[in-house]
């Protein structure tokens, strides 16, 4: 489509699209603040201490062998 999007390559202004409601960025901004807090708080520190785990396993496997 020679890096024209959709929206124009079908004759159509991004104006007659017209802005999301109010209530939409109301729901979307504490949405997008939730989905933050649980990636970086709860799954961030989950991740780093499941590969800690598996780096420490494969440290203690390699010192028997």
């Amino acid at each position: 489509m020679s890096g024209k999007s959709l929206w124009r390559a079908q004759g159509r202004s991004l104006s007659d699209k017209g802005w999301a409601p109010l209530r939409y960025w109301a729901m979307w901004i504490p949405a997008l603040a939730v989905a933050v807090v649980v990636f970086y708080v709860v799954l961030t520190p989950l991740w780093i201490g499941l590969r800690a785990v598996a780096w420490a396993v494969e440290l203690r496997s390699r010192r028997r062998s």
